[in-house]
């Protein structure tokens, strides 16, 4: 069983898809527990279009710039 917790209010699933796809239409922050992990987060941003997500902020990651940065440097 996975449970969504938003706030005060506990819903649970049968599934892992199940409860994602249901933290994706309320649009908050949410936890997600399931046997054996647990995980947070604001589920459904899936776009970046002009270094933006839907919600306005600048996303800046760059995984290329952090795999094996120290070493690197260290070289």
């Amino acid at each position: 069983m996975i449970e969504v917790i938003c706030k005060e209010e506990r819903t649970e699933f049968e599934s892992l898809d199940l409860a994602m796809n249901y933290a994706k239409t309320l649009d908050k922050f949410v936890t997600i527990k399931g046997d054996n992990f647990e995980v947070v987060g604001r589920f459904g941003v899936d776009s970046v279009q002009d270094g933006k997500c839907p919600d306005g902020v600048a996303y800046d990651w760059n995984k290329a710039s952090r795999i094996g940065r120290v070493k690197k440097e260290h070289a």
